[in-house]
């Protein structure tokens, strides 16, 4: 009697934090290949209204996350501490839903992860978002699935960003950087290079603080210290692109 008791209490108390406006964590599989071989991501919401935007977002570095949900229903996954990661309970909320998946220029691959969000959210804006080498493939996808999105956000770019001609895009284009950024793969420089250049959108972030090597999600890099303004200016953006 003690154990259902229990049990019912931690049921409760999981569903009250969700209504009190908690991210809750999900391991999605239904995504898959015509051979059956699927593609797990992690979906972040709050409470269960149908989100009227969905961030598919990738992380830097290697972006493998290696998403995997035991017997238990413990998630597990790698690239926690990147910036998109670490955050993705800041984007959501009752309004934004976010998907996480490993950083992938795989045009296939994520035609089908969209196709499957598109069935769960048919009215939902669809935006790709990734971070430091992740831009590569949001480059990459914003030239070869341009329309199929409603956009594309690149934040702490690559250096091949300043190349990006955006100025015939159907889908709308975003550039995010921190103004002392100091991963040379990275410069603001080639940020600014192609907002000069394309008047592509450019939202140039300054302060926070920088730990380690500059390369890293702690640094400048990575938006430490001010993510939550980092944040609050994308959804904005996104809100009235």
């Amino acid at each position: 009697m003690k154990i259902r008791i229990i049990i019912l209490l931690l049921i409760l108390l999981k569903l009250s934090n969700s209504f009190a406006g908690e991210a809750v964590d999900s391991f999605i599989d239904t995504a898959q290949y015509d051979d059956g071989d699927k593609i797990p991501y992690l979906q972040t919401a709050v409470g269960s209204t149908l989100p009227k935007y969905v961030l598919i977002m990738m992380p830097g570095g290697n972006g493998i996350m290696n998403i995997k949900k035991n017997a238990d229903e413990t998630i597990y996954f790698q690239s926690g501490g990147n910036f998109l990661i670490r955050s993705r309970g800041l984007f959501a909320d009752d309004e934004f839903r976010t998907i996480s998946i490993d950083g992938d220029r795989s045009i296939k691959r994520m035609r089908i992860v969209i196709a499957d969000l598109k069935l769960k959210f048919p009215n939902a804006k669809i935006y790709i978002v990734g971070t430091s080498r992740s831009t590569l493939a949001t480059m990459h996808q914003s030239e070869n699935m341009d329309g199929e999105v409603n956009g594309f956000i690149h934040t702490a770019s690559m250096g091949s960003i300043s190349g990006l001609d955006t100025r015939k895009s159907k889908s709308k284009n975003l550039i995010v950087a921190h103004k002392n950024d100091g991963c040379r793969l990275t410069p603001a420089s080639s940020s600014i290079e192609n907002h000069d250049t394309y008047g592509t959108d450019l939202i140039l972030m300054e302060g926070g603080i920088s730990e380690g090597d500059p390369c890293q999600a702690f640094g400048h890099h990575g938006f430490n210290g001010i993510e939550k303004e980092t944040i609050r200016n994308i959804k904005a953006w996104i809100k009235k692109s």
